[in-house]
């Protein structure tokens, strides 16, 4: 249509070949521009306002306020939309006294992570100390046994339509493993609510971990939140995946407390 258009203005006007290639050239230095722009407009920092990890003695959901300084908990019921997951290994060094993070990775049998230790050195200044390189599957004796362990990280659309990750470890991922084994297509179009817990033990350890189910579908205006939460995510993962470098953007609360629901994986 656009062509035929210029058509009929180059006959009317008698422009020249050379003048009507001009024209048309315009429009495509617009969208060049454009395109170009917007790869600088992708978010550089974790979109993410929270990371919840399951506290298993408090029977509920926690994360760390930046701003307080202190961990919030976050009582049931507690409902989400699943957008994303990815995966990392995280923990605790004693020996280094510092917080043990690694890049996220969308295929952990075949990407590569980069694991460090962050902390103090001996004139109390910050730091950072790698641990190990490589395929999860090769690594994995040696990110154990400095203290870290695998986790899974379920970034989801909260009620107020904020984004935030779920960082699961030992029976938690196995629970959400559970629920999701049969169910992953309604994940997409449906509310997941946690509105008890479920007793665990192992050996002589009790736990508790979180009951997963399906809440209801969502609505049309909920459907274009989670659509505009997902193209911000999707946009910030695009520049964070082609990285193998740890992003530090989430806090380790130094005081965690170890909780025995630990799997091996």
């Amino acid at each position: 249509m656009i062509l035929e258009i210029n058509n009929l203005h180059l006959q009317h006007h008698n422009l020249t070949a050379r003048r009507f290639s001009e024209l048309q050239s315009k429009p495509l230095n617009i969208i060049i521009m454009s395109n170009r722009r917007s790869a600088f407009a992708q978010p550089q920092q974790n979109p993410a306002t929270k990371f919840l990890n399951w506290k298993s003695n408090d029977k509920c959901f926690s994360y760390y306020d930046k701003e307080k300084a202190e961990n919030v908990q976050v009582n049931l019921p507690f409902k989400f939309l699943v957008l994303d997951e990815l995966a990392s290994v995280k923990g605790w060094s004693d020996s280094l006294s510092g917080g043990i993070m690694s890049n996220e990775v969308k295929y952990i049998s075949k990407e590569p992570l980069t694991v460090k230790c962050y902390h103090k050195n001996v004139k109390g200044e910050g730091t950072s100390t790698e641990i190990a390189r490589g395929i999860y599957k090769d690594i994995k004796e040696k990110v154990n046994s400095a203290g870290a362990k695998y986790h899974k990280s379920v970034y989801v659309m909260l009620e107020d339509g904020t984004l935030a990750s779920i960082q699961m470890k030992g029976a938690v991922v196995q629970q959400w493993g559970t629920f999701t084994q049969r169910t992953k297509t309604r994940l997409p179009d449906e509310w997941v609510i946690v509105e008890k817990h479920v007793d665990g033990k192992k050996g002589a350890v009790k736990f508790t971990t979180p009951e997963f189910k399906f809440e209801r579908s969502l609505s049309d205006s909920e459907v274009e939140q989670a659509d505009e939460a997902f193209n911000e995510l999707e946009s910030y993962l695009k520049t964070y995946l082609s990285k193998t470098e740890v992003v530090v953007d989430n806090t380790i609360d130094d005081e965690e407390e170890e909780e025995h629901d630990d799997l091996d994986f």
